[in-house]
Formats: structure tokens, sequence, C-alpha cells
């Protein structure tokens, strides 16, 4: 199912932090080290289409921007920013212990999404969010509040927002996964298609698609 939401294979994935109504995933929570080695400090990763596209709209919309402002300006949310970091942090190595993985130490104190100080990625933020529930990271719930037009925790969202025919995929195909907004909010979200077209003539060239480590 998250290799469908996504529109490729995931690795790595620990848990499903948070849930549709319906069952499906929201969120997965990636372990702190990749199977391969690398170091993955972004452990809640959002993989529900219907909310990565609501929560690109905002950041779009120069949301970010505007939170980063209030982050400078307003100590109280400044400091319960700061304390959703201690609390990403924690969790993360939660995770990590109860994967088998222990700690990481090369991201020690490092979370995501630009905490403790700025804000960098709506998505990340989000997926702490609903994976952590409301009173944790503050800016992760306005965002959840602020995507309501498309998206509410109460309601199922699932029918038509991913490709449920057919295998499911099993090559990277590009950075993230299928956008747009399903049937039930009055957008059809796209359905991705393995690329069919030959090879280029020059054999020397090579595919330059950027894939995405983890979830």
């Amino acid at each position: 199912m998250l290799s469908r939401q996504l529109g490729r294979p995931v690795r790595d994935v620990v848990e499903i932090p948070a849930r549709c109504v319906c069952g499906n995933p929201l969120v997965a929570a990636t372990s702190p080290r990749l199977s391969n080695g690398t170091p993955f400090p972004t452990t809640f990763y959002l993989t529900h289409p219907v909310i990565t596209s609501a929560v690109s709209r905002l950041e779009a919309a120069g949301l970010m921007n505007a939170m980063n402002d209030r982050l400078a300006a307003d100590e109280p949310l400044a400091a319960s920013y700061r304390a959703a970091h201690e609390a990403y942090l924690a969790a993360r190595a939660e995770i990590g212990a109860r994967s088998g993985i222990g700690d990481v130490p090369e991201i020690d104190g490092v979370s995501a999404g630009g905490m403790p100080t700025r804000v960098k990625c709506l998505h990340v933020l989000v997926g702490h969010s609903l994976a952590a529930g409301p009173g944790v990271n503050p800016l992760g719930d306005e965002a959840i509040a602020a995507i309501s037009e498309w998206w509410t925790a109460d309601r199922c969202y699932c029918e038509g927002a991913w490709d449920t025919a057919g295998e499911a995929p099993s090559r990277d195909l590009s950075r993230h996964g299928p956008q747009g907004l399903p049937d039930i909010v009055g957008r059809p979200a796209p359905v991705r298609k393995s690329k069919t077209d030959p090879a280029p003539a020059d054999a020397s060239t090579t595919d330059a698609t950027t894939t995405e480590a983890g979830a």
C-alpha cells in the first residue's frame, strides 16, 4: 500500500504511526539508519497523496515564510517549536530502539523540517503532528488545520487517490509519489505509469532520476 501511495518501492519502514479512518497509512516511520548504512534523520514521512498535495499547496503559497517570521518574533511559539524538536528526537530514538537499530551518532541532535529554529519542510512537520498527535508540534498542527479544505482526520479521502490496479511499483521513477487530489474533493490524482519509451540513442547517458531514501 505504501509503495502504491508513493509510486515507488518503500524501504526501511519500521511502523505506521498514523492512519486514515479507513485504516490506510497516512505516515510511515522510517528507520534512523537505512539498510544500506545511511543515517536518515527524517523519521516521519507523509505517504498519503491527498495530504502531500495539500501541504504542497501551503508551501507554494508562502506559509513557511510567514511561519519563519513568527518564529523570529514570538518567543513562546519558538519555545514550543524547540520542544517539538526534542520530541522528534525522542520519538526517533524510541523507533530506533524498537527496530533494533539503536543509536545513530551521525544524526545526534539533528531532527528534520528545519527544527528547532526554522521551517524548511511543512511535510515533515505535518508528518510529525499526525504521528505524535495534537499539541506536540505547533506549526505542524497549524498546517493540518490549514489544509482542512482538502483533508480532515475524520473523513476518508483514499478512493481514487492512488493507483490500486496492477502490480505495486518496483522501480524508483522519481523523487516523489503521485500528487493531486482525488475525485472526492474535485481533482483526480494522476496515476504514475512506468516508462515505456526506448532508451536514448546515446548509450553514454545515464538515468539522472533522483530517488528519495528511506520511506
